[in-house]
């Protein structure tokens, strides 16, 4: 079952690019902008946390944390940290178990191939650790914007 908008998401722990578990918890009385992506340092994924990274000072102006979660390995996100200077933190998800609580690891289809992956999502959960909106399936261009602006509008009233 995966979480709804105005459910509270269940807590979940995951490593980090320096290998430290982190809980969703950790983050009670902050915004919490989670967002899924495919693969670290693929054209899409780097637009995206450039994205988040240029719009990092905005997002802490709202009380927001940035979470970045992929099925990739400790290591390859600590190179795309430090290759994209990246201020936030990356999850890593190997298992997927976060992704499919989400309802993020879907069947997708790609030159006619079908295969399991990471469809790009965005989530906001409020300080109070509820799921306020979904971004499914989203388009790189103007994402973060948006993602901004549902903050500044809808949370911090």
């Amino acid at each position: 079952m995966t979480v709804e908008v105005g459910q509270k998401v269940a807590d979940f722990s995951l490593t980090n690019n320096q290998g430290k578990t982190v809980k969703l918890s950790d983050y009670k009385g902050k915004n919490v902008v989670l967002y899924f992506y495919p693969k670290d340092d693929t054209p899409g994924c780097t637009t995206e946390a450039c994205d988040f990274r240029d719009n990092y000072e905005s997002f802490q102006d709202v009380n927001a944390v940035i979470l970045g979660v992929s099925p990739d390995s400790e290591e390859s996100h600590k190179k795309f940290i430090d290759k994209h200077d990246l201020p936030f933190e990356l999850l890593v998800d190997e298992e997927k178990e976060v992704a499919e609580q989400f309802g993020v690891w879907q069947l997708k289809k790609k030159f006619g191939k079908e295969y399991m992956g990471i469809v790009r999502s965005t989530f906001i959960i409020d300080e109070d650790g509820v799921l306020q909106k979904e971004f499914r399936n989203v388009q790189v261009k103007g994402h973060v914007e948006n993602a901004l602006q549902y903050i500044r509008e809808e949370l911090n009233k």
